[in-house]
């Protein structure tokens, strides 16, 4: 059981690094912005008030520890998709992965921006509330495909580490 947290943890925190890595790639090359994990500290530190639908999460007050509150919470989600990996595919998977699960679970990911972040951040359904719906929708898609690569090589790399 030790082995099996321990990669999913690995996978998870590794995945979500290589995001972050992209995410500074496309500020450095391109100007994009950075995420803003604030806001998301901000949307789930309402929870416990009851809050889970904000109008503009942007233009809600802030909250102590948001920007904690959110970097946690995006490397834990992390974690849980890497749990999904493994619960569905084995932890064999995460001893030797594959490419395509680890496309399959973070591609399919972008549900979760989609139908349960951005309509609780006040974006609508899939960004449709943002000001360039297309270019939100976009930019999400390709995180998620950038965080499913950052599965597979974090899953090789977890392997070679908890090699057995």
């Amino acid at each position: 059981m030790l082995d099996h947290v321990a990669r999913t943890i690995l996978i998870g925190v590794g995945a979500t690094f290589v995001l972050d890595l992209w995410s500074l790639f496309q500020k450095q090359v391109f100007s994009a912005p950075m995420p803003n994990y604030g806001l998301v500290g901000r949307w789930i530190g309402g929870f416990p008030h009851g809050r889970f639908v904000s109008s503009n999460i942007a233009i809600a007050a802030p909250i102590k520890g948001e920007t904690v509150i959110g970097w946690s919470a995006h490397y834990a989600i992390g974690v849980m998709f890497a749990a999904i990996v493994i619960a569905i595919w084995g932890v064999g998977w995460a001893r030797h992965p594959t490419f395509l699960p680890a496309m399959i679970v973070g591609v399919l990911g972008v549900a979760a921006p989609y139908f349960v972040m951005q309509p609780g951040m006040g974006l609508g359904v899939a960004a449709s509330k943002a000001p360039n719906p297309t270019s939100a929708r976009l930019r999400s898609l390709m995180a998620h495909t950038v965080f499913g690569v950052g599965l597979y090589l974090a899953a090789l790399a977890s392997a070679t580490l908890l090699a057995n």
